[in-house]
């Protein structure tokens, strides 16, 4: 005969598990990555850099950046030119900047167009479209810039709004560093001109940027 046994039930118990050290640690690397990651602008005009086995590093802050984009029309075809544009990473030192700028050329900005100038990421238009395009919405302002450039060509016999910029730069800021940023594709009359042009106001010392590759590439 089989007896038969009830079945023996096993309390459960409930599982609590602190979560507290794993917010903490979740916090400690959001802190860490806020505070050494860093912001990648957003450029209207993209430069593809040629490769170069050198690693130099440029200074993170209180540089000047001169862009030299291959130049091409409203249908993006190139044209076998060259334009060139600029950025500060100090939006302080841009408006200062900016005054000189204005003032050289007498060009009358509202605030409002003054505002504009201290939010772009990069700058590069001719004195004399500077207001009109300031006016214009932000959308158009990143369609517009790539298809205009800073003048290189020297004004009566004297420096290029090109010169006239780094000059207002270096006066605002003594101590500031040239970044030369050129695209792969750019003409080299273009940018041998760009450096010419620096080294006609005794700018001979800046770095050069490129993307880095190994030694066997």
């Amino acid at each position: 005969n089989f007896i038969a046994m009830g079945k023996v039930k096993i309390k459960k118990s409930d599982v609590w598990i602190d979560m507290t050290p794993m917010s903490d640690v979740m916090t400690l690397l959001l802190t860490f990555f806020m505070l050494t990651s860093t912001f990648v602008k957003n450029e209207p005009v993209k430069v593809n850099t040629p490769g170069s086995v050198s690693e130099i590093k440029v200074p993170e802050k209180g540089v000047l950046t001169i862009f030299v984009n291959p130049e091409k029309d409203a249908s993006g075809k190139p044209t076998g030119e060259g334009q060139v544009f600029m950025s500060m990473d100090n939006p302080e030192e841009m408006v200062q900047v900016l005054d000189k700028m204005t003032e050289s050329f007498g060009v009358s900005l509202n605030p409002a167009q003054t505002k504009a100038f201290k939010a772009e990421d990069q700058f590069g238009v001719p004195m004399s479209d500077l207001s009109s395009y300031l006016s214009a919405p932000l959308n158009i302002r990143m369609k517009t810039l790539p298809l205009k450039g800073i003048p290189l060509d020297s004004i009566k016999g004297g420096m290029s709004e090109f010169q006239q910029w780094v000059n207002a730069a270096r006066t605002v800021d003594d101590d500031i560093k040239i970044a030369l940023k050129a695209d792969a594709s750019t003409p080299y009359k273009t940018v041998k001109r760009v450096m010419s042009e620096l080294q006609d106001m005794d700018e001979s010392h800046y770095y050069m940027i490129t993307q880095l590759k190994k030694q066997e590439d």
